[in-house]
């Protein structure tokens, strides 16, 4: 379960809005923040780079839940709601947080573990395929599961697994289609090799004969003027 950690980000308000203030704050090791929902209006705000990359990188990662302290606005508990990453240098530049209030649930994505060997690939040479790696769920915060794990020791080849099929804790909805396809079990045909080709000699160049003939026949011809 998402738990809440021991941790508390210290931000500033953020008083520019523009692409300028926010290079200005980003070289200076801040992250621009948006703060909403819960009980509050919406919050633009500053926090250490290093603080949210440490969050992001912990076991819970996004769905950890933390205090953020806005100087001169206040403390409360938060999780990430968007972020936004440098694509070239990988880097966090941009945060949204949603305010968690007691008794209100959340959606937020959780990773999804398929467990077991299925009896499709142990005994049978199938292939387990993985359809899906994410589940969109609905809960508590405090309910939220750090990962799903399924079972799929059951699948034999050509079985399907479907949203439909997982067995979660009822204080847990998942927002997921029931007919997703999650996993499957299938058989790798090999190609049929193909025996080689191999070219026949061509026939011979035919003898070129008539030039010989014609030559045949000027050395056979009589000489001008005298009698056979």
């Amino acid at each position: 379960m998402a738990e809440q950690k021991d941790i508390t980000v210290r931000a500033t308000t953020r008083e520019g809005r523009g692409k300028n203030d926010a290079r200005r704050a980003r070289v200076a090791g801040m992250v621009p923040v948006t703060v909403y929902g819960g009980e509050g209006g919406t919050v633009a705000a500053l926090a250490p780079l290093r603080d949210l990359a440490a969050i992001l990188r912990s076991e819970s990662g996004r769905n950890t839940i933390f205090t953020l302290d806005i100087e001169g606005v206040g403390s409360s508990e938060v999780m990430f709601h968007e972020r936004q990453v440098d694509p070239i240098r990988g880097r966090l530049i941009h945060a949204d947080f949603t305010r968690l209030v007691k008794g209100q649930k959340i959606e937020v994505t959780v990773p999804l573990h398929l467990t077991g060997e299925p009896v499709g690939v142990r005994e049978e040479q199938g292939v387990l395929e993985q359809i899906i790696r994410e589940l969109e769920i609905r809960c508590e915060p405090r309910e939220i599961p750090d990962v799903i794990n399924v079972d799929v020791s059951n699948l034999g080849v050509h079985d399907v697994l479907h949203i439909s099929d997982i067995q979660i804790d009822e204080r847990i909805e998942i927002l997921n289609p029931a007919d997703t396809v999650i996993a499957t079990v299938g058989i790798v045909k090999e190609e049929p090799v193909a025996a080689p080709v191999v070219e026949a000699e061509g026939p011979a160049e035919p003898e070129v004969i008539g030039k010989g003939k014609k030559e045949d026949e000027e050395v056979a011809e009589p000489e001008k003027g005298k009698k056979e």
